[in-house]
C-alpha cells in the first residue's frame, strides 16, 4: 500500500511560483510512476504531468515550459515546480501513484491518491 501526502499549496499572484511536494510512504514507492492532476471548481479532474519510475516525463500542453516535475527517490518525494502561474491554474492539485508504464495521462490508471492541496492564483 502506498500513501501520498501533498504539501506546498497556497495563494500566489499571477506570474508567481509555487513548489508542491508529494511524499510517498511504502518501501516500493520509488518504483511507482507518479502523476499530478488538478481539479478546478465545476470542472473534471485533468492531467498535469507525470514522471515514470525510469524518469520519463510528460506534460499537459498548457503547462509545458512553466511546470517541472522531478523526483527524489531517496526521499520518496515528487515535486512540482510551478512558474509563471496564471489564474487558470487555480485548482486543487492531487498527487497520484501506480505501477504503470503507459496511459500516464489517465486518472483511471492510478490506484493511489493524495488528499489534494489547494493552489489559488489571484491578485
Amino acid at each position: 500500500q502506498v500513501q501520498l501526502v501533498e504539501s506546498g499549496g497556497g495563494l500566489v499572484q499571477p506570474g508567481g511560483s509555487l513548489r508542491l511536494s508529494c511524499a510517498a510512504s511504502g518501501r516500493t514507492a520509488s518504483s511507482y510512476t507518479m502523476g499530478w492532476f488538478r481539479q478546478a471548481p465545476g470542472k473534471e479532474r485533468e492531467f498535469v504531468t507525470a514522471i515514470s519510475w525510469s524518469g520519463r516525463t510528460i506534460y499537459y500542453d498548457s503547462v509545458k515550459g512553466r511546470f517541472t516535475i522531478s523526483r527524489d527517490s531517496a526521499k520518496n518525494t515528487v515535486y512540482l515546480q510551478m512558474n509563471s502561474l496564471k489564474p487558470e491554474d487555480t485548482a486543487v492539485y492531487y498527487c497520484a501513484a501506480d505501477r504503470i508504464q503507459y496511459g500516464l495521462e489517465s486518472s483511471r490508471n492510478y490506484k493511489h491518491w493524495g488528499q489534494g492541496t489547494q493552489v489559488t492564483v489571484s491578485s
